[in-house]
């Protein structure tokens, strides 16, 4: 398995950082910088997978592209 696409913005209206897999659904995390969003984003992404596969859910294989990497290639 590869890695998933991740995302990293501002949020204004909660006033910090979003990080979110695409490819898992309701995967994301806050924090204060990107670097703090990405560090929590790391252990949600990490309990959302043991909780699928605690679950016997299927786990999904990364397909998700940003518009930009899809016009490169």
């Amino acid at each position: 398995m590869t890695d998933y696409h991740i995302n990293i913005f501002y949020s204004e209206e909660d006033d910090g950082y979003i990080a979110d897999i695409p490819d898992l659904e309701h995967c994301s995390a806050f924090g204060d910088t990107p670097a703090q969003a990405l560090r929590e984003l790391e252990i949600a992404r990490e309990a959302w997978l043991a909780a699928a596969r605690d679950a016997g859910r299927p786990i999904p294989e990364p397909k998700y592209l940003p518009l930009l990497y899809q016009t490169v290639r």
